[in-house]
């Protein structure tokens, strides 16, 4: 059975994260799904590339989920959700997707 790329799951978890609290208003769900995402995907990323690597990007999702509150101000949620999630899918395919 194929796996799922890290890639695909992170970006899946900030924008599903997003949706779910926007969809139930209930903000800890929207949490729990971007948490769960997060987890995996350091797992995938970890596996693949290894501890410092993992490390490294969940940072990145964090500060991704983070980034997301001030730039939505700016340019609106949806919009601001899909620019961190597609940063955090640039840095992951380059640090550990694009290698195979």
């Amino acid at each position: 059975m194929a796996s799922v790329p890290a890639t695909v799951v992170a970006v899946s978890g900030l924008v599903g994260g997003y949706g779910v609290a926007r969809w139930t208003k209930r903000r800890p769900l929207g949490g729990v799904a971007l948490a769960a995402a997060g987890a995996v995907a350091a797992t995938g990323w970890q596996q693949k590339a290894g501890t410092a690597t993992a490390a490294a990007l969940t940072g990145t999702y964090v500060a991704a989920f983070a980034g997301s509150h001030p730039l939505a101000k700016k340019i609106g949620a949806w919009p601001a959700v899909f620019a961190v999630a597609g940063g955090v899918a640039v840095a992951s395919w380059v640090a550990v997707d694009r290698r195979g």
